[in-house]
């Protein structure tokens, strides 16, 4: 008899940038620093509205409200 273990999505918990790099915490630990010229939308965007982003599905995607971004943590890995 096997037991297969369930695979967990990691999902995003918290969401900071630096002048050339955003940066997602995982619920896994993991810590992802992305390059913002990868992201022409949030590269352009004024620092209150990089700021202004809120998980979606439970944290399986980034919203940004002001400049209509959405970002898929599996996407991102």
């Amino acid at each position: 008899m096997s037991i297969l273990a369930k695979k967990s999505t990691p999902q995003a918990q918290k969401v900071w940038f630096t002048d050339a790099k955003m940066y997602v915490l995982l619920t896994d630990g993991r810590e992802l620093g992305i390059p913002l010229e990868w992201f022409p939308r949030l590269r352009d965007a004024a620092e209150s509205e990089r700021m202004n982003w809120r998980l979606i599905g439970g944290g399986i995607g980034i919203h940004w409200e002001d400049i209509d971004e959405d970002l898929s943590v599996a996407g991102l890995l």
